[in-house]
């Protein structure tokens, strides 16, 4: 079925616990993600969907599976939390996909482990199909995030406010290691296993860097660059991670935990969707300084690794985690030229993309819909036609002037950065309220119309639109 490799379970039990999923009473198949679970390399042949049900609820347990639940600590809205770990999610094992890449496979909503505190180990329905929809949407807008494999009804209820219908989902992510991880360790004081820990990642994620004079310190520039590069991308889609505590922040930097999160329709930077965010502290404008403080964290964690000199290793981290503005600065710039069709970056452009987000601030435009009606200007004397816009658009006119790219090469690159299609907050609740009287076609219908989410078509035309309440007052909830 899943030909697991397993190198994570191969670490001391100071990392995890070994705990098997809880069994639940009638487990039923409701999605497989067919083309993900190809690329992991799963033999359709002699998968039932009951059978499928059973692998993916949990209650069978393949294999090779070596199934764990992974300790960590972190910081939890600025508040230090001493010890977290998977409250209500195992690690399966993990596989070689057909790429060559090894994939954790793991069961949120599996059950309690010592890790739950106080929680019930379970998931409801309604966030389960959440992250399942925007997770595999992220992945095809290109965003690097951790995968959806399938979705199954466990037959028992969670108690939240209300009993809800329970479900399971299977994640897939390059790994689990956050900062977090290695928040735990260093808290600890034990050095040995953070040390173990560092070189793992290094082995797993940046092989290159064992070669070089300080790995460690590498490591610190790989988290920071691949965080500043991850905002920027998710600043471009108009997206509100909610929770950018850093046991949400992977090593590997994919985007994890879909919880809080979700996207803009009009463009306000102060935008605050999470109900307990209550200071705002991970709204809109805030993300790319969150990730720096995540970045500060990290290196805060690893400076015994960094240098037995303490002030030496706090010379070097400070020198690496200075460049994240730049870096941050630099993937925005590129990220906003491509979106307003820039193929470089020259002086000047960043003020001019700035200046289109002051004006749609102003003017409480769709931050999905201006972007992609500037992708279908095919002639650039039609783009004087939009009187909020006009002053802004003759200036945008002179700039492409100066470039040396077709109309059509410009507007086919547009097309190919600024969604058609995001998982709008409005449709996600639809999908949901639907899922829970049984009704699963809208959930379906949203996730064939995100498998391609630059591609307009006409029979998916009311995915297009805003709410008609510009989803005021919207709120999200963490599925705890």
């Amino acid at each position: 079925m899943l030909d697991f490799d397993n190198s994570y379970a191969q670490l001391s039990d100071s990392f995890f616990e070994r705990v098997e999923p809880t069994p639940v009473s009638t487990p039923t198949l409701i999605k497989l993600n067919k083309k993900l679970s190809l690329q992991l390399g799963l033999d359709h042949e002699d998968l039932s969907h009951n059978k499928a049900g059973e692998i993916f609820s949990g209650n069978g347990i393949l294999q090779g599976s070596e199934p764990l639940a992974m300790v960590y600590a972190g910081h939890q809205f600025a508040g230090w939390r001493p010890q977290l770990g998977d409250g209500r999610a195992i690690l399966l094992g993990e596989v070689i996909d057909v790429f060559g890449e090894r994939q954790d496979i793991q069961l949120k909503g599996s059950g309690r482990t010592r890790f739950s505190r106080t929680g019930d180990g379970r998931a409801a329905l309604g966030p389960v199909l959440r992250e399942y929809v925007i997770s595999e949407a992220m992945a095809a807008m290109n965003i690097p995030t951790t995968r959806a494999l399938a979705v199954v009804l466990t037959g028992e209820e969670v108690y939240r406010k209300t009993p809800l219908p329970g479900a399971i989902l299977t994640r897939v992510s390059k790994s689990h290691i956050r900062v977090g991880t290695f928040q735990y360790f260093a808290s600890q004081g034990d050095y040995s296993s953070l040390k173990t820990l560092a070189d793992y990642v290094i082995n797993r994620h940046y092989p290159d860097l064992k070669e070089t004079t300080n790995p460690y310190l590498g490591l610190l520039e790989k988290v920071v660059s691949t965080q500043a590069s991850l905002i920027s991308k998710w600043m471009g889609l108009g997206f509100i991670h909610g929770v950018m505590n850093t046991d949400n922040v992977l090593i590997s930097g994919q985007t994890l935990d879909f919880g809080p999160c979700a996207f803009m329709d009009h463009y306000d930077p102060t935008t605050v969707f999470s109900s307990i965010d209550v200071i705002g502290r991970y709204r809109y404008e805030n993300q790319p300084y969150i990730g720096q403080c995540n970045c500060t964290y990290f290196a805060s964690s690893i400076l015994s690794l960094i240098s037995t000199n303490e002030e030496k290793a706090k010379e070097c981290a400070t020198a690496v985690l200075n460049t994240y503005q730049d870096q941050y600065r630099k993937a925005w710039s590129i990220e906003l030229n491509e979106k307003i069709g820039l193929s470089e970056v020259r002086l000047g452009d960043e003020q001019l993309g700035q200046d289109l987000l002051d004006i749609m601030a102003h003017h409480q435009l769709d931050f999905t819909h201006t972007f992609r009606k500037l992708s279908k200007l095919s002639s650039l004397r039609s783009a004087q036609d939009d009187p909020i816009l006009h002053d802004w658009l003759m200036k945008w006119r002179f700039r492409l002037q100066t470039q040396q790219r077709s109309s059509k090469a410009r507007q086919t690159a547009m097309k190919a950065k600024n969604p058609a299609y995001i998982p709008r907050n409005h449709q996600i609740e639809n999908m949901i309220s639907s899922a829970l009287e049984g009704d699963f076609e809208p959930f379906d219908s949203l996730n064939a119309v995100l498998e391609k989410p630059f591609e307009e078509r006409e029979e998916y035309l009311g995915f297009f639109q805003p709410p008609a309440n510009r989803d005021e007052g919207y709120r999200t909830f963490c599925g705890t």
